[in-house]
């Protein structure tokens, strides 16, 4: 993950490359019920602005964070899941009866994996990105005109890595074994 970025541009093409590459991402039933709502170059400042205030901005750890090109929100839309599955072909699911039918919210998962993909092609592009949670989310939803019905996933800034910033706090974690992870055949 990048947090510090070159004060460069991107053009919308790039970015929807990106995305269009993250639509081929798993999604149950083709249901697809992910957004992005994207900021590209100086509009970035319009999710800065909301989402930090000016204080927190000037002492913030990684100020090369807020160089980044694109800042993007992801959404999911659970209705999109539960209209889909009480179409004829998934009916017999059950899962359209209403969000409450899902043990598993693939509206998450889904935009989750999106998400996933959309990093992976960005950094296949030579490009450096950060995944990160929406601070002040509501204040973000206002300034971006997110309808309510949407879930905020997360964010994403991409840009040109400039290669200074200093390691996140979690980075000296160390990753888990397959060993520690994996169970053969049964828990």
């Amino acid at each position: 993950m990048t947090r510090d970025f070159a004060a460069t541009t991107l053009e919308a093409a790039d970015i929807e490359g990106f995305v269009d590459l993250a639509s081929r991402a798993p999604s149950a039933g083709k249901t697809q019920g992910w957004h992005l709502v994207g900021l590209l170059n100086d509009a970035t400042e319009t999710y800065w602005n909301a989402a930090m205030d000016a204080e927190v901005r000037r002492s913030f750890a990684f100020p090369g964070l807020f160089n980044a090109s694109f800042v993007g929100v992801f959404l999911a839309d659970p209705s999109a899941y539960v209209e889909r599955y009480a179409e004829p072909d998934k009916e017999r699911t059950g899962l359209g009866a209403g969000i409450d039918a899902w043990e598993t919210p693939f509206w998450t998962v889904d935009a989750s994996m999106a998400a996933m993909t959309f990093l992976h092609a960005v950094h296949d592009a030579g490009l450096g990105a950060l995944f990160f949670a929406v601070a002040n989310p509501e204040r973000v939803r206002a300034a971006l005109g997110i309808p309510d019905h949407l879930l905020v996933i997360g964010a994403v800034a991409v840009g040109v890595p400039a290669g200074s910033a200093r390691p996140g706090r979690s980075a000296g974690r160390s990753r888990r074994s397959p060993g520690e992870i994996i169970r053969w055949g049964r828990w």
